[in-house]
């Protein structure tokens, strides 16, 4: 894999990161729908169709999705937690394998955030700083992303309140499927 790839990589984390602890600003949906995008293939058109979504709304418009997809009240009604996925609770068993494996790698989890460890953005985060050592972002995207990511993208296409983050879905689906298949090859 080239420098520039990886760079690349380590950039779509950090945008998924943001999307997913957050609704986007107007600045950024701006910054989105602005953005020069080359070639063909799974990731340009999911790219092409965040660019679409984000001309089509508003950051306030995006907040508001976002409040009712992943905050809600009592319940959010789309989890953004990997153990919820793997285990059908939050907090559980596969949220005390990340930690560990987290400590191991020498990652902790910032003082500022009140999300757990299990959550998708902190995963992108993870991901990306674990950015130039391909055979560790293998063995932590094969044991806590890849097992049950597309579970959190269906629950997101099948919700019929996402509009915004559907596609964010699509970009992050296009993504996750694309590292698994290098991955695999690697």
């Amino acid at each position: 894999m080239t420098e520039d790839e990886e760079y690349a990589r380590s950039e779509l984390y950090g945008v998924l990161s943001m999307l997913f602890y957050g609704p986007p600003s107007q600045a950024v949906l701006e910054l989105i729908e602005d953005a020069a995008i080359e070639g063909d293939g799974v990731l340009a058109d999911a790219w092409r169709g965040l660019q679409a979504a984000s001309s089509q709304t508003t950051a306030e418009r995006a907040k508001e999705e976002y409040e009712s997809l992943f905050i809600g009240v009592g319940k959010s009604e789309v989890m953004l937690y990997g153990s919820y996925y793997l285990s059908g609770f939050l907090m559980e068993k596969p949220l005390l394998a990340l930690r560990s494996d987290l400590a191991r790698l020498g990652l902790e989890r910032s003082e500022n955030l009140s999300e757990s460890e299990d959550h998708f953005a902190a995963l992108c985060d993870a991901m990306r700083l674990l950015h130039g050592n391909i055979a560790t972002q293998k063995e932590f995207f094969t044991a806590h992303i890849q097992p049950w990511a597309h579970q959190l993208f269906d629950a997101i296409d099948a919700h019929p309140g996402a509009a915004y983050y559907r596609a964010v879905a699509g970009l992050a689906r296009g993504f996750v499927d694309v590292e698994g298949q290098a991955f695999d090859m690697a």
